[in-house]
């Protein structure tokens, strides 16, 4: 059974949309004909996935740099999917970078991985979740996570860490979203 969201008058929202697994999840959505957003820090490649979403069926397409470790960049993607489309029914948090880490190497290197992959899914949450639950349409969230933060193998521990983080977040969401669906009283579990 397929989730109500994916229909053809929903709009979807990809960061890390560019290139990659992002694109190949927004091609999809624009073969559905939905409107499409995709947001990257990637500059270069936003007007050729922009062109190979319009060629895959897209109905509208938005292409915005954005760097998801700023929540500022990530709102002002929200506020231009907002006017352009009317909202967001499907956030694809896919942007991810792997840059390799050493578990004593520079704090910078740190910051930088989990500022994207962790921080950038948690902004994207946060910035999109509560229009897409004012819409009142059908909706999903949807977080890239990787089998590096469940199995942590060694060599790139930032990575690992970030990864990790997604899992719980995600659990966390999910958790929130079956809290706030129960009726009072209801013993009903997610």
């Amino acid at each position: 059974m397929a989730h109500p969201a994916l229909k053809q008058d929903s709009v979807a929202v990809v960061t890390g949309g560019a290139a990659g697994i992002g694109l190949a999840v927004a091609q999809r959505f624009a073969a559905l004909g939905m409107a499409v957003a995709v947001g990257d820090v990637r500059e270069d490649k936003l007007e050729d996935a922009a062109a190979e979403l319009r060629d895959a069926g897209a109905r509208e397409v938005l292409a915005q740099r954005t760097d998801v470790s700023d929540r500022d960049s990530v709102a002002a993607l929200e506020k231009e999917v907002a006017a352009r489309f009317g909202g967001t029914d499907i956030l694809v948090n896919n942007a991810g970078i792997q840059p390799g880490s050493a578990m004593f190497g520079p704090a910078e290197r740190w910051q930088q991985v989990l500022g994207v992959n962790l921080w950038g899914i948690i902004h994207g949450t946060q910035v999109f979740a509560p229009a897409m639950i004012a819409r009142g349409r059908p909706g999903a969230i949807i977080n890239t996570g990787s089998k590096q933060g469940i199995t942590t193998p060694p060599g790139d521990p930032a990575y690992n860490v970030s990864k990790a983080g997604v899992k719980a977040f995600t659990e966390a969401l999910a958790h929130e979203n079956c809290a706030t669906r129960r009726a009072p009283g209801s013993r009903r579990t997610c």
